[in-house]
């Protein structure tokens, strides 16, 4: 099970600090990443994050701006957002998949029910 949260409504430029709670199987087994599913569009891996945090993959759209990160001691994955843009806005859910890395959304395997955020202009 994956619970999101830290989601919000925020001006453009603003930051938000999301987190992802993961209980069941061994947290370390799970390639984690977040997915954003935006109004109109389809779903996308915004960033992923292997096993031991090596491996990170960022979509264009939010290098330099987003940071994905996980304690695997916690079971907690991050992901903190810099500059948020209007085109930043979407439900943001935490994924996971076991051992392989991706960058495809369409690959995780178990992800929450997600977390609004919105930035204004």
């Amino acid at each position: 099970q994956l619970v999101e949260s830290g989601g919000g409504l925020v001006q453009t430029g603003d930051s938000l600090r999301l987190s992802c709670v993961a209980s069941g199987d061994p947290f370390s087994m799970y390639i984690m990443g977040w997915l954003r599913q935006a109004p109109g569009k389809e779903r996308e891996a915004v960033a992923t994050i292997d096993l031991t945090s090596e491996r990170i993959y960022y979509a264009d759209s939010v290098k330099g701006r987003f940071t994905i990160s996980r304690d695997n001691a916690k079971n907690m994955v991050y992901l903190q957002m810099n500059n948020l843009k209007p085109e930043d806005t979407g439900v943001y859910s935490c994924a996971g998949r076991k051992f392989m890395f991706t960058t495809k959304a369409e690959d995780f395997t178990y992800w929450g029910r997600g977390t609004q955020v919105t930035a204004s202009v």
